[in-house]
């Protein structure tokens, strides 16, 4: 294998003194004319702007009319929870938590179950709190522990599974539906 010679053709060397060839090329005016040319910044990548009309469409209209019932709930809640915090705890800390609570309950079940947006692992944990109650009231100090961790993970993943086939359902029926004119 010494013996073989390679099958590469040899390039003839240009002397250093000579001019290169005159090849015609669009290449170098073309580079000329980039150079000339005075280079703009950048512009900055502009988001476009969101509207309330998006892929999701309008958002679920509420159960009373045009008053925002949900929304004046939890600021209620929120305000008697405040108050009910700065005077110690008391029957106005737990009417604001439950205030806002079914003022949250009712604005994420009603875009959930309408397939505006999705909000399954809080509405599956609402019946798990509701399990963990009772729970704690039936069963014993020592099986505590386990029953209701055991009690709460079967519950939450059951409300989890069926909310989300009734999100899909209902996303898949508010997409195939015309928009509104």
């Amino acid at each position: 294998m010494a013996g073989q010679r390679s099958k590469r053709r040899s390039r003839k060397r240009r002397h250093s003194g000579a001019a290169p060839r005159a090849v015609p090329s669009g290449r170098r005016e073309h580079r000329a004319q980039r150079q000339a040319e005075p280079v703009a910044p950048p512009r900055p990548q502009e988001r476009p702007r969101k509207s309330r009309l998006d892929s999701r469409g309008e958002r679920p209209p509420n159960l009373f009319g045009g008053v925002p019932v949900s929304e004046i709930a939890i600021f209620a809640g929120i305000v008697a929870a405040v108050v009910g915090y700065l005077e110690g705890g008391g029957p106005p800390l737990i009417v604001g938590v439950i205030l806002c609570a079914l003022g949250v309950i009712e604005f994420t079940a009603r875009e959930h179950f309408t397939g505006y947006r999705s909000h399954m692992t809080l509405l599956a944990a609402i019946p798990t709190v509701g399990v963990e109650f009772a729970l704690v009231r039936v069963l014993p100090g020592s099986l505590l522990p386990v029953g209701a961790l055991v009690g709460d993970a079967i519950v939450f993943a059951l409300a989890f599974w069926l909310l989300r086939k009734r999100y899909l359902r209902a996303k898949q029926a508010r997409l195939a539906r015309p928009p509104r004119a």
